[in-house]
Order: structure tokens, then C-alpha cells, then sequence
């Protein structure tokens, strides 16, 4: 039997016969873990309130034939329990678990930076201090950019030129008129601007911008995530029925 310890944050779960929990964990050295949960669906369980999405726990692993079976868990941070009392964030949490997911494609390959994001975006969620949308869109941008597809916000990304006309998702970016694809999007000048923002970690500039332009910046990041995930994120659609 060999033990290994890794600490990570609760993506997903899901039954497995009676008593059992598949759980999808992405860990901060190890990547993304897909292990058994032993009896926790169990109300004497030892740990299974412990294994539920948003929870930030220290894990015990022994490696099985086809999935590792989780010996022992420790809550580090229930994150869940500050998000599961205000609908905005806990939604905005959701997508951000299963944008993880989708990200971290195979399963125990390392991804310590979109571990800390994920880390790093939970907790901003739940403390309350920048409102749900701007924290998602945040860490939509920044997941991205780890993963090789930041979009481009101050040049065309097609030849470099400085002036920019327009947003086409499919040339990754911002673009001048001369390489504006059919059917590009043409949004504020400072909804570009919070984008650019929200990349770089510029909350002064990002909490200051305008409803209006708030929600153009949404919708531009999440048509530009999912075109590069090729599949839709279906906890988006809570999110945005809440934030129209």
C-alpha cells in the first residue's frame, strides 16, 4: 500500500453504491485526484461532512488499482459554509469549481498555480469584500492566463497594431479594424479596461467601474472562456440570471 498526503479543495462528488463518494479533489501538488471515499454517505461517518465541494482539507491517500481511497481528512477551510448562505457567491463559487475542473485536464499532473487561484479566489468570494461577478470574472481571466489562453487587451492580437477597434473571442482578443473578424463585439473602451483590471489584480480600478460595464466585461469573459473550453459551463447560467 503506498500513503501519500496532499492538500487540496473539494471540486465535485458523486455516489458510488450504497454507501460511497467519488471525489474530485484538485490538490496542490499532486493535480487533480479522483479518489474513493469510504462510507460517507454514512451518518456515523468519521469524515464525510469534511468532503463536500468548497471544502479546503489536508488528505491521506493511499494509491488503488483504479481510484486512491482517502484514508483520513482535516478540514482546513470550509468554504462552503460562508458561500452556501449568499446565493450571488455561492454560485459564483460553482463556476469557479467546475472552471477548475474543466482546466485541469488529466488527472495527477500538477497545476499548483490553478490550485492557489482557486485557493486564492474562494476566499476572496467569502469575505465579502468585492462584490461576486468582479471575483469570478477575476479568476475566469487569470485561470486562463495559466493555462495559455490570456486574452489580448492592449494590442491587436493579431498584428500587434496599438489602435483597437473591436473584441473577437476566435483572434483571442482585443483587434484592430484592418484584422476585425465578422461578427466581433465593439464594447466601451472601459470594459476593456476592466478586463485589463481584473487581470492584473487592480481592485481600485475594477470596484470603481460602472454596472453597465461590469456586465459587458461578463459577457465578453464568459463567451471568451467557454469558446476555449469548447463546452459550456452550466453553473453560469444561475450566475448570470442572477447578476441580469
Amino acid at each position: 500500500m503506498s500513503l501519500y498526503r496532499d492538500e487540496g479543495v473539494v471540486l465535485r462528488t458523486q455516489k458510488l453504491g450504497e454507501a460511497d463518494r467519488i471525489v474530485t479533489v484538485l490538490a496542490k501538488r499532486t493535480g487533480k485526484i479522483r479518489a474513493v471515499a469510504r462510507g460517507v454517505r454514512r451518518t456515523k461517518s468519521r469524515f464525510g461532512a469534511r468532503l463536500e465541494p468548497f471544502t479546503h482539507v489536508d488528505l491521506q491517500l493511499h494509491t488503488g488499482r483504479t481510484l486512491d481511497v482517502i484514508t483520513q481528512a482535516e478540514t482546513i477551510r470550509p468554504y462552503g459554509e460562508a458561500l452556501a448562505v449568499d446565493y450571488p457567491r455561492y454560485t459564483a463559487g460553482s463556476a469557479m469549481l467546475e472552471t477548475a475542473d474543466r482546466l485541469t485536464h488529466g488527472e495527477k499532473e500538477p497545476a499548483l498555480r490553478q490550485f492557489l487561484l482557486l485557493v486564492g479566489g474562494l476566499r476572496t468570494l467569502s469575505e465579502r469584500v468585492h462584490e461576486a461577478r468582479l471575483v469570478l470574472d477575476a479568476y475566469f481571466l487569470r485561470s486562463l492566463a495559466v493555462a495559455g489562453y490570456a486574452p489580448a487587451l492592449e494590442a491587436c492580437a493579431k498584428c500587434q497594431a496599438p489602435a483597437v477597434r473591436a473584441f473577437a473571442i476566435v483572434a483571442g482578443g482585443v483587434v484592430c479594424g484592418a484584422c476585425r473578424p465578422a461578427g466581433s463585439a465593439v464594447p466601451a473602451g472601459e470594459t476593456i479596461g476592466l478586463m485589463t483590471a481584473l487581470l492584473r489584480g487592480d481592485w481600485v480600478t475594477a470596484d470603481a467601474s460602472e454596472s453597465r460595464h461590469r456586465s459587458e466585461c461578463s459577457g465578453l469573459v464568459a463567451a471568451y472562456l467557454q469558446w476555449h473550453l469548447e463546452h459550456g459551463i452550466r453553473s453560469l447560467r444561475h450566475v448570470e440570471r442572477e447578476h441580469a
